[in-house]
């Protein structure tokens, strides 16, 4: 099986706190996911405090007009340097999602690191190579762009 590895660093001018309020909270995640992906979160284990064991489910449209079901589990939880999650069931062979977040000078430094697989042997790297990892790469481009406007606007709010 091979495993994909996609990595990004953004820049955020807020707080420690901020940011980990804002991305520990599953509920964000329809504010910076594409809209043409339809994302629905249909369930949330514990409520919405994030914690090690969480399952999430929820639907998400990969390709035009085809629904996929995905369940995620958030297994690691450092109080508010880092949290990953993992899909459980879903379309990717693997899913390892890391979120980590490190205070820095104006801001907090955010590294999201993601570990991927495809099913299908020859025929998953094919599609990897074909539109997958170029999908992956949109949704992490427009997540950067969604959030790089979201707290320059929630700043100007607050002057």
């Amino acid at each position: 099986m091979k495993i994909y590895n996609l990595k990004r660093i953004q820049f955020l001018p807020i707080s420690l706190e901020e940011a980990w309020n804002f991305f520990s909270s599953p509920a964000n995640l329809s504010k910076i996911t594409p809209e043409h992906m339809g994302f629905k979160i249909l369930y949330m284990s514990g409520g919405p405090r994030m914690y090690p064991g969480q399952i999430i489910r929820y639907i998400v449209y990969g390709l035009p007009g085809i629904p996929m079901n995905w369940t995620t589990e958030i297994t690691h939880v450092h109080e508010p340097y880092f949290f990953v999650d993992e899909q459980r069931f879903g379309p990717y062979a693997l899913w390892h999602h890391q979120h980590h977040f490190r205070e820095v000078e104006g801001g907090v430094e955010m590294t999201d690191e993601v570990n991927y697989a495809i099913p299908f042997g020859w025929l998953g790297r094919l599609a990897n190579w074909l539109f997958v990892e170029r999908e992956v790469n949109r949704i992490f481009d427009h997540r950067f762009r969604v959030l790089e406007t979201y707290f320059k606007e929630k700043k100007a709010e607050l002057v």
